[in-house]
C-alpha cells in the first residue's frame, strides 16, 4: 500500500506533482514504486515502511549506483540527485518479460565489462545490502578471510543468532569454514561484483539485456557471481556460459571443484531472509562439497 504521506514526501523532494504512481514491490520493509510526473517522465522510488533501526539500505543502494553511474556503467538505474536519507529516486528502465533463451551476448557482455574492473583489495569503500541485510566490508589483501569472515562466516552466524539450524548442518559448516583456506583460491583477482545477480535483478526488454538492479557490490573473486548465476540458471544463461565467459575472464580450471561453497553463502541467505525449508538446498550443497 502506498500511504499518502511518501506521496507528499517524494512531490517535496522533487519538487513535481506525481500523476500516476504504481506499487511494484514490497519487502523487507522497502517499498519500491513506480511515478510519473508532469514532464511524462517515469521514475522509480524507493523508502522504508518504518523507520530503519541500525542499518539504512536506502542510503547504501544510493552509495552503490552512485558508484557505477560514476563508472558510466549504464545497465545501471541513474539516481537521482535529489534523493535523500529516506527516499532514493533513480530512473526508470522499461523492460518486458521477453528473456533469450540460450546464452546472450548483451548480458555476457555487460558481466564481463563489470568483472573487467579491478581492485587491489577485496571488500569495498562503504558497506552494501542484499535483500535489505547489511553486508559489512572492509579492505583486506587475503580473499579467503573475506569470504570466510564477512561473508559465509558472517551469515551463518546471524542465522544462528535467531533460528539455530540443525547440529549436524553447524557441525559440516564449522568444518567447511575452518578448512575454506585449502577449498578456494586464497588470492584471485579482486573483481567487481554486482553482488546480488540473481533473475529479479536482470531485466531485459524483447530479449535484449536493458538493466541490472539492486546491487550489492563488493570487489571480489569474480567467480562467486558466476556460481550465484549458475545456481538459478536463468534460460539466458544457455548450455555453454561458462566456455563463452571464459573465452573473455579464464575461468580457474579447478573452478567447479569449489562452485559449491560459493553458493553455499546465497542459499544461506535465502534461509535467512526468505524461508526456512531453503535449508534443504544447504544440506544438498553440503553433500556436493562433502564435509
Amino acid at each position: 500500500m502506498i500511504n499518502n504521506k511518501s506521496i507528499k514526501d517524494i512531490e517535496e523532494l522533487i519538487g513535481e506533482k506525481i500523476l500516476k504512481k504504481e506499487l511494484l514491490s514490497n519487502s523487507f520493509n522497502i517499498n519500491c514504486i513506480k511515478f510519473s510526473t508532469n514532464d511524462n517522465k517515469i521514475y522509480i522510488a524507493k523508502y522504508y515502511n518504518n523507520k530503519f533501526k541500525e542499518f539504512n539500505a536506502i542510503k547504501s543502494e544510493f552509495l552503490n549506483l552512485k558508484f557505477f553511474n560514476e563508472l558510466q556503467l549504464n545497465c545501471f538505474p541513474r539516481v537521482s540527485s535529489k534523493s535523500n536519507d529516506n527516499y532514493l529516486i533513480m530512473s526508470f528502465i522499461d523492460n518486458n518479460s521477453l528473456k533469450p533463451r540460450g546464452i546472450s551476448s548483451s548480458f555476457l557482455n555487460e558481466i564481463t565489462t563489470i568483472h573487467n574492473n579491478k581492485s587491489v583489495f577485496y571488500g569495498f569503500d562503504f558497506d552494501t545490502q542484499i535483500g535489505g541485510l547489511k553486508q559489512n566490508n572492509i579492505k583486506i589483501n587475503n580473499w579467503v578471510d573475506f569470504y570466510k569472515n564477512y561473508r559465509l562466516g558472517y551469515i551463518y552466524e546471524i542465522i544462528n543468532a535467531s533460528n539455530k539450524m540443525d547440529d549436524s548442518v553447524n557441525k559440516k559448516i564449522e568444518s567447511l569454514l575452518n578448512n575454506l583456506e585449502n577449498r578456494i583460491p586464497k588470492t584471485p583477482n579482486a573483481s567487481l561484483l554486482h553482488g546480488d545477480l540473481w533473475e529479479g535483478n536482470i531485466l531485459f526488454k524483447d530479449k535484449h539485456l536493458v538493466g541490472l538492479i539492486d546491487p550489492g557490490s563488493f570487489y571480489g573473486h569474480n567467480e562467486l557471481e558466476i556460481a550465484y548465476l549458475r545456481w538459478f540458471n536463468p534460460s539466458f544463461l544457455g548450455n555453454n556460459f561458462l566456455e563463452k565467459y571464459s573465452e573473455i575472464i579464464k575461468i580457474d580450471s579447478e573452478y567447479l571443484d569449489y562452485e559449491a561453497i560459493y553458493q553455499l553463502y546465497y542459499s544461506l541467505l535465502n534461509v535467512y531472509l526468505w524461508d526456512r525449508n531453503y535449508i534443504e538446498d544447504v544440506k544438498n550443497l553440503l553433500e556436493k562439497i562433502k564435509v
